[in-house]
């Protein structure tokens, strides 16, 4: 099961293949792309849960590709790879809703070190505090925390880790592998039992309304209206 899925933008054919074949072999899933309009394609396509952006590529730049999908509502975090290096570009790079930026060239163990720092931090570009998921439920992003009229509720490791994804993911359908990959840490064999188990304790604290059944998919959040 993969870490995680990455889009890489770079029009340099040998960086890109050497990033996407070394993010590969410390096990990411990656999407190799070549031009702005390619990316913002793959990224209003797919969900990734973490974009590398050159900024100097035809088409759309990389600011303007980035800009435009946080205004679409794309959260995922982003780090500019580039060769620019000015003061101003940095600046732009910020603006524009990244949330790192390596210059080239670059090591690719500190590439790495960069996007599992950020991958370890869970939300990323939301303007709220709180997510309401019922009627005296919210969840605070800033401390992962469930709070039930007004009090937080302690959790298991699991289950804590489950509400995070899935209000993350809200409104989306996850997969059993999704699921499984986000969960149990690599030396851990997963287990749909187990799974189930904390399914059900999330419906004990949340409702069973909020997470729904999609049969031979996986389960899907929703939050109240």
């Amino acid at each position: 099961m993969p870490k995680g899925k990455i889009l890489i933008l770079e029009d340099d054919a040998n960086l890109n293949e050497t990033v996407t074949e070394f993010l590969e072999d410390e096990g990411y899933e990656v999407e190799s792309t070549y031009d702005g309009y390619e990316a913002e394609e793959r990224i209003y396509e797919s969900q990734f849960d973490l974009l590398l952006l050159d900024v100097n590529i035809p088409g759309l730049n990389g600011f303007e590709l980035l800009g435009n999908a946080r205004e679409s509502g794309v959260t995922a975090p982003a780090i500019f790879i580039t060769s620019l290096s000015s003061v101003d570009d940095l600046e732009k790079g910020y603006e524009s809703g990244c949330d790192d930026y390596i210059r080239k060239p670059f090591v690719l163990k500190e590439l790495l070190i960069r996007m599992e720092t950020l991958l370890k931090r869970g939300f990323y570009h939301e303007q709220k505090e709180y997510i309401d998921i019922g009627e005296s439920i919210k969840y605070d992003i800033g401390s992962n925390t469930l709070i039930i009229d007004d009090k937080p509720i302690s959790m298991g490791n699991k289950e804590s880790r489950l509400l995070k994804l899935f209000v993350q993911s809200s409104g989306e359908v996850l997969s059993h592998e999704n699921i499984y990959t986000h969960l149990w840490d690599y030396d851990e064999e997963p287990s749909d039992t187990s799974l189930r188990t904390y399914i059900k304790n999330l419906r004990k604290m949340i409702g069973k309304e909020r997470i729904v059944s999609i049969k031979k998919q996986g389960y899907k959040f929703t939050t109240q209206k």
